[in-house]
């Protein structure tokens, strides 16, 4: 009986709660203008701090009447400017609370409250658009579906500081993408917001240096555009490194350092200018020290990673700057036993986000080691690193599995770490196990580490064989995905370089030569040319000539002959150099088959005779590539020995 009545209870609770919020509600159909409005200020004060209040109210049908209210044109502007306030109050709540909002239609209706005269209107309704904006579930497209709305916004933002704060926060929430940089920056932005720099508001400063790092990620334009716009007779990267000195606070520096290393990425400054290897580079290490909260070090690696990526030089003044390398390997052992955070409610977020750090000390590295090798063994050598690596593997977070991937994959381009630490950590037997279910982006790093991993010298190679490499492999040469196409190909082919028989019919045998074929006229040339390469490798010995070409040779000397004669479809603009280079990696194949010290030789140039092969030869050594022609000219000479 106890079940029973349960839900009575429940429901009798829930109705105690909603009936102790009705009279506010019902305040706001009253007809008196005056009492409406002090119900509106008394349902302000009231849901102020209060969750479960807010919840009520919206169960209640608050929200379309207040929007009702605010859209009125009999009602004062100080009735719509408290209800404004309200719906804001009420956005400020949980994520469900933004839904129910949106569901009500509220953006356009605070849109429509923008074209108001009054500006203490105009702030409150910008206020809720920047908490609505802000919030995660909202998508920032209804930003941009009136065409009117953000050249109305840049003309309110000479009005007041609150403008220029509210409408720069909502700029930087919902530029995503260059499709929304475009339009902001045709819009007038960078002109618009370069002032408010200088402002005398921290706040107003902040958000518009937020928006600026927004608009120039990955982007050119913008960067190149930024590079020349004054400020009060100042350069703005100028200005940008003024804020990123070490007086100014901790949020500021960092946003700074974004705009110039994204303007630097972006080409609009170099590599080796002073603001970016004197002030950005040192700044972004700073961030990463154990000093700084868990989201600055965060953001403080991975911002650095990014500046880093391309440029060796950068790689070695960073690993040398501040103990770098040394002061990563904290980010693993955060937060610890004898961890300095008080606070409980901090130490709880920070547990919560301590993979984040990992992510981030995973990308560093990568970056880090992407070229040098004295740098990658320093890596190596950090305590625990490659333990450190192979669990990150199996971490349920797929971020931060793909960064210890990434890292991995950097730390593989080392001769010397592939014949030692990677064997002795086994690290092929977590790859394989990443390889056979992960999402594609994750697929394309590990798929091209085992590339690495399966090279001659690798003393991987054998167990990964044993572990059914193979097929896995051939599987990935039918993604949809041509990086996997190429990565998959690619490692048959490192597998097959120098291999026994047996491996090399396992190949062809898992492969198939429907697929092979499939694969020689793939639309992506580097899968054309691994394929070629595949194939060279599959032929590199007599008796692994005799034993392939006598189960597998018509389909493979008419797949080579396709490749010579010119018929595949590259597109018109890849033809010249690539194209020779694919017929040169043709060529090698059909030398292997008509070297005449090989036995089976004769019968060999004899089918490819059959096939049109002198013809082409003939063509081919009248090629103005010399070594295209000379290597026609080898093969010819021995059908006349």
């Amino acid at each position: 009986m106890a079940c029973l009545l349960e839900t009575p209870i429940r429901m009798s609770v829930l109705s105690e709660v909603t009936a102790s919020s009705r009279h506010y509600v019902d305040r706001l159909f009253d007809p008196d203008p005056q009492k409406v409005l002090q119900g509106v200020i008394d349902m302000k004060n009231a849901v102020i701090g209060n969750n479960k209040q807010k919840a009520n109210l919206i169960v209640l049908g608050a929200v379309p009447r207040l929007l009702y209210l605010l859209q009125q044109e009999t009602s004062s502007t100080e009735l719509k400017t408290e209800c404004a306030v309200v719906l804001g109050s009420l956005a400020m709540g949980t994520e469900n609370n933004v839904k129910s909002l949106l569901d009500c239609h509220i953006i356009p209706a605070l849109l429509q409250g923008l074209l108001s005269p009054d500006l203490k209107f105009i702030e409150a309704c910008l206020r809720c658009l920047r908490t609505i904006f802000t919030s995660p579930v909202t998508p920032e497209e209804l930003l941009y579906t009136d065409a009117t709305v953000i050249p109305h916004l840049m003309a309110l933002l000479s009005r007041s500081r609150y403008t220029q704060e509210y409408i720069c926060q909502i700029f930087s929430h919902c530029c995503k993408g260059p499709d929304h940089q475009t339009i902001l920056f045709n819009h007038g932005a960078v002109q618009n917001i370069a002032h408010l720099l200088t402002s005398v508001s921290y706040k107003v400063r902040m958000q518009a240096l937020k928006c600026f790092s927004v608009l120039a990620f990955e982007n050119p334009q913008v960067s190149m555009t930024l590079v020349n716009v004054l400020v009060d007779g100042e350069l703005l990267p100028q200005i940008f490194v003024k804020m990123l000195q070490r007086d100014k606070p901790i949020e500021m520096q960092l946003t700074s350092a974004k705009c110039l290393t994204y303007m630097c990425r972006a080409g609009a400054i170099r590599t080796d200018d002073n603001c970016i290897v004197l002030k950005t580079l040192p700044c972004l290490v700073r961030m990463c020290s154990k000093e700084r909260l868990l989201e600055e070090r965060v953001e403080g690696a991975e911002t650095l990673a990014y500046l880093i990526e391309p440029d060796v030089e950068l790689q070695r003044i960073a690993s040398i700057t501040d103990h770098l390398i040394a002061m990563l390997a904290d980010y693993f052992k955060y937060p610890s036993s004898v961890s300095a955070i008080t606070d409980i409610k901090r130490l709880d977020h920070d547990l919560k986000h301590a993979h984040e750090l990992r992510q981030a000390a995973f990308k560093l590295y990568a970056s880090l080691g992407a070229n040098d090798e004295d740098i990658r063994k320093k890596i190596i050598d950090t305590e625990n690193m490659m333990d450190r690596i192979v669990t990150g593997l199996s971490e349920s977070s797929v971020k931060v599995r793909l960064a210890a991937v990434r890292c991995l994959h950097s730390l593989s381009r080392s001769v010397q770490q592939l014949r030692t630490s990677f064997q002795d950590h086994a690290v092929w037997k977590p790859l394989m196990k990443v390889l056979q279910n992960a999402p594609d982006e994750i697929l394309v790093v590990a798929s091209s580490m085992l590339c690495n991993l399966l090279l001659e010298f690798s003393p991987s190679k054998e167990p990964i064989l044993e572990s059914g490499a193979v097929e896995l492999l051939c599987g990935l040469t039918q993604s949809e995905n041509p990086a996997l196409r190429v990565n998959g190909i690619w490692a048959l082919m490192n597998m097959a370089f120098q291999a026994e028989q047996k491996i090399k019919a396992d190949i062809l045998r898992s492969l198939s030569t429907e697929q092979l074929f499939r694969l020689l006229s793939d639309s992506d040339l580097n899968v054309l040319m691994k394929t070629l390469g595949l194939l060279r490798n599959l032929l590199s010995t007599r008796p692994h000539i005799d034993k392939i070409m006598s189960t597998h040779g018509k389909q493979i000397m008419q797949a080579v002959t396709l490749i010579l004669e010119g018929e595949h479809n590259i597109e018109v603009k890849e033809q010249g150099h690539s194209h020779v280079k694919l017929q040169l990696a043709a060529m090698f194949c059909i030398s292997n088959l008509v070297w005449n010290e090989e036995e089976g030789s004769q019968e060999r140039q004899d089918k490819l005779r059959d096939m049109g092969i002198v013809d082409i030869l003939h063509k081919l050594s009248q090629s103005p590539d010399s070594n295209l022609c000379d290597k026609a000219k080898t093969a010819l000479q021995q059908y006349l020995a």
